[in-house]
């Protein structure tokens, strides 16, 4: 492992040899546990923020388990991301109610305004922007969620007021630091 700094779930630049270090105490807790491994890539995502390849292979090789067993696991549950996510993770909701109410009209504003797709994350790791099927809040559609925050009724013409308010947050949070 190299000295390399990464910036962990916490905000903090971290040196990567301790996250693996706490890795490895997560693998040390769970070894020989029946159904361990999606614990342990929980844990492991919010250590590093998402599951990097290196990561992916560190747990296959600790467990025993074959590599593509353990990103098998990690592409079918979309809780888990082998990219790096925002601060701030939008969900847009496209089931039924939401996307007969503009759900989709939503969901181009935010692609336009933040120029990434579905999956994608900013460049400044600000916004990462996924499509969810219902968040059963149906009667407040279109909803979007910005990490658990429920956003309701929704607007394509309001949306850039939205992120304005989350940048805004981080700007004021810059200055407290």
């Amino acid at each position: 492992m190299d000295k390399e700094c990464c910036t962990c779930t916490c905000g903090a630049e971290v040196p990567e040899s301790e996250l693996f270090a706490r890795l490895d105490e997560t693998l040390n807790e769970y070894h020989g546990k029946p159904g361990n491994l999606i614990p342990i890539l929980q844990i492991a995502q919010v250590l590093f923020g998402y599951l990097p390849e290196k990561v992916l292979k560190y747990i296959s090789k600790d467990l025993n388990i074959p590599y593509s067993e353990v990103a098998g696991v990690v592409s079918f549950y979309s809780f888990f991301s082998t990219h790096p996510r925002g601060k701030y993770l939008i969900r847009v909701c496209l089931g039924t109610a939401c996307y007969v109410r503009g759900g989709k009209e939503v969901l181009n504003s935010l692609k336009k305004i933040l120029k990434i797709d579905v999956g994608e994350t900013t460049e400044d790791r600000l916004f990462s922007l996924e499509v969810g099927r219902c968040f059963g809040a149906c009667g407040l559609a279109p909803v979007i969620l910005v990490n658990e925050k429920v956003h309701q009724r929704v607007k394509p013409s309001k949306i850039a007021d939205l992120l304005a308010e989350y940048k805004s947050s981080e700007d004021t949070e810059g200055e407290l630091q």
